[in-house]
C-alpha cells in the first residue's frame, strides 16, 4: 500500500476524533477568552500544543498570574504521560523509519489519537499518523477559534455538556478492543477502579492528577505487559 493511500486510512479514522475535538476545544475557546487571552493567542496555543488537560490547566495558571517555572512544572508533570505513549509507539513503529518522521509524528500523540494507533494491527507507518493528525489537528484548532469567537454566548450548563464531549470519544476508543479482548477489558477494569481509588482514599487523593496519571500507566500497563506479553509476530501483523 502506497503512502498516500495509507494517509487517507489515518484521515479517515481520525475524522470522529476531529469531530470530537471541535466541540472539546470550543469550550477551551470560549475558557481562553474568559481568562484574557486574545482570539489569535488561544488558537496559537492549541495550535502548537494540542494537549487538552495541559491547556484548561494552563488558563487556572495564566489565570492566577503564576511564574513561568510553575507552568513548565505543571506542563510537564501533566503531559508526561504523552512520553510513556510515544515509547509504546515506537515499538509498532518500522525500524528503519527515519528519526524526522518519529520526530513529527510525536509531535501529534494525544490519547485518542495514541488509542486509534496502538490497536491498529501490524507495523505502524508515519503516513497512518500523517493523516490521523490531518483530521485532529485542524479539529482542535478549529474548535478553539470558534470557541473564542463566540465569547460567552452559551450558558454554562452547554459549557458542561461539552466537556463531557472528551469522555465520550475515550469511551469510543477502548470498547471495540476490550470486547475482543479480556486481557484489555481487564486492564480497563483495573484502571477505572484504581482510579477510583485514587479520587476518593484519603492519601491517594492528594496526588496531582499528572502524577496519578502516570503512576497508574507504568503500574497497570507495566503490570498487564509483564503477566501478558503480546508476541512480536503479533505486533507485526503476521
Amino acid at each position: 500500500m502506497n503512502a498516500f493511500k495509507t494517509w487517507r486510512q489515518g484521515l479517515r479514522d481520525g475524522m470522529p476524533i476531529g469531530l470530537g475535538y471541535i466541540a472539546v476545544s470550543f469550550t477551551f475557546g470560549i475558557l481562553a477568552r474568559k481568562t484574557g487571552l486574545s482570539v489569535w493567542q488561544a488558537v496559537l496555543m492549541s495550535a502548537v500544543n494540542l494537549t487538552s488537560a495541559g491547556q484548561f490547566a494552563a488558563l487556572g495558571i495564566v489565570a492566577a498570574s503564576a511564574s513561568y517555572a510553575e507552568m513548565a512544572l505543571t506542563q510537564l508533570i501533566i503531559n508526561l504521560r504523552y512520553c510513556l505513549m510515544s515509547a509504546s509507539l515506537s515499538q509498532k513503529v518500522d525500524g528503519g523509519t527515519p528519526f524526522y518522521h518519529r520526530l513529527l509524528v510525536s509531535f501529534g500523540v494525544t490519547d485518542e489519537i495514541f488509542g486509534v494507533s496502538v490497536v491498529r494491527p501490524g507495523r505502524l507507518r508515519p503516513a497512518y499518523n500523517y493523516g490521523l493528525m490531518s483530521a485532529a489537528i485542524p479539529g482542535w484548532v478549529l474548535g478553539t477559534l470558534l470557541g473564542a469567537l463566540s465569547g460567552g454566548l452559551l450558558p454554562p450548563r452547554v459549557l458542561s455538556a461539552l466537556s463531557v464531549a472528551l469522555y465520550g470519544m475515550f469511551i469510543a476508543i477502548i470498547v471495540p478492543p476490550a470486547r475482543k479482548s479480556r486481557v484489555i477489558a481487564g486492564t480497563v477494569a483495573v484502571s477505572m477502579l484504581a482510579s477510583v481509588a485514587f479520587t476518593y482514599l484519603p492519601v491517594l487523593r492528594e496526588i496531582s492528577s499528572g502524577f496519578r496519571i502516570i503512576l497508574l500507566t507504568l503500574v497497570i500497563a507495566g503490570g498487564a505487559a509483564a503477566l501478558f506479553p503480546v508476541k512480536e509476530a503479533d505486533a507485526d501483523g503476521r
